[in-house]
């Protein structure tokens, strides 16, 4: 129950955040095969690395905040039980 009011308190900055970084997380981890053949493609260069990053950020946006909060809320609880 700590958790769950911890991440209430959080300002949506810190959530919004927190969900980036767990949706960047989940997409590499879904995507890995396919973003390895783009990154080792010969056409790939290492500057379009922060567009590709970018473009995967953006998929944060189909989410509300209250989506995004939930999510993390629930992230917590979950790595909380893990631990235990």
């Amino acid at each position: 129950m700590a958790d769950s009011s911890k991440s209430s308190k959080k300002t949506d900055q810190q959530v919004a955040s927190d969900f980036t970084s767990y949706y960047l997380q989940r997409v590499t981890q879904e995507f890995a095969e396919d973003l390895d053949k783009v990154r080792t493609a010969d056409d790939f260069k290492n500057d379009a690395l922060p567009l590709l990053v970018n473009a995967l950020q953006q998929g944060t946006a189909l989410f509300s905040p209250e989506d995004q909060r939930r999510i993390v809320t629930a992230e917590a609880a979950a790595a909380k039980n893990d631990s235990v």
